[in-house]
C-alpha cells in the first residue's frame, strides 16, 4: 500500500512502539529505567523495539561522560517530530481514563502527556515555572505562550508548587474532582486555590468538574 500512514504504522505499530517513545519524550534514559517504566514488557520485547526505532533512526544511543559512564537511549530529531503526535493521542485518550483498572499502575509523567497535548497558550501569557510533586515523583512545567515543556525533576525557583498524592492528583487531572475538592482532599498548591486554577487554565480539557474561573 502507497500510503504515509502505512509506512509509518510499518515502524510504530507494533505493541510497546509508541510507549518506548512516551518514555524517552522527557528526556534520555538507560535500558533499566525504561524497562521499568513499561509494566509488563518483557525484556527480550523492550530490547527488539529498541533495536527496531533504532534502525529507523527514531532512537539513538550514546555514552554518558564520567562518573556516570552509562549508555543512555535517546529520541533523535526524527524521534522528537513524533512528541505531537503522542500530544494528540493523549489529550484523545484522557476523557477515556476513568478510575485506575485493577492491577494498572500511574505515573505522573505518563498523565503530563495527556495534559500536555490539550494546553492552551492563552492561559500562560506570562512565563510560570511550576513544580509537580505527585508521590514520589517530581516533574518541571516551563510555559509561556505557545512555549511549554516538561522535563523530570525540581525546577530551582518556581512559580508554583502544586503537591498532591497520586489518587487527589489524577482525580483533579481527569475532571473528577473540582480545585476546591482537590484542595480539602490534601492538595496544596502555591497561593491556595488561585494557585490552582492558573495552573488549570493552562490545561482547559480537564476542567469540566471544576466550576467557574472566578478570582
Amino acid at each position: 500500500m502507497y500510503c504515509a500512514v502505512a509506512r509509518a504504522l510499518e515502524v510504530l505499530g507494533e505493541r510497546w512502539t509508541l510507549l518506548v517513545v512516551r518514555e524517552l519524550l522527557t528526556g534520555p534514559k538507560r535500558y533499566a529505567d525504561l524497562y521499568a517504566g513499561l509494566p509488563g514488557i518483557a525484556t527480550n520485547m523492550l530490547a527488539e523495539r529498541l533495536r527496531s526505532l533504532h534502525n529507523a533512526g527514531v532512537v539513538t544511543q550514546r555514552t554518558l561522560p564520567p562518573p556516570a559512564a552509562s549508555t543512555v537511549y535517546e529520541l533523535t530529531e526524527r524521534g522528537r517530530a513524533l512528541r505531537p503526535v503522542l500530544l494528540a493521542l493523549g489529550a484523545w485518550g484522557l476523557p477515556l481514563l476513568g478510575a485506575p483498572r485493577d492491577g494498572e499502575q500511574f505515573r505522573l509523567a505518563w498523565l503530563m502527556i495527556a495534559l500536555d497535548g490539550g494546553y492552551d497558550p492563552a492561559g500562560a501569557a506570562q512565563p510560570v515555572t511550576l513544580a509537580l510533586h505527585v508521590g514520589d515523583e517530581v516533574l518541571t512545567v516551563r510555559a509561556h505562550g505557545a512555549e511549554h515543556t516538561v522535563s523530570e525533576g525540581c525546577p530551582s525557583r518556581p512559580d508554583l508548587v502544586l503537591r498532591a498524592d497520586p489518587d487527589t492528583f489524577l482525580a483533579w487531572a481527569t475532571g473528577q474532582l473540582t480545585d476546591e475538592q482537590a484542595l480539602s482532599a490534601g492538595m496544596t498548591v502555591t497561593h491556595g486555590v488561585h494557585g490552582l486554577r492558573r495552573v488549570r487554565r493552562m490545561y482547559p480539557s480537564r476542567a469540566s468538574a471544576s466550576g467557574p474561573d472566578a478570582e
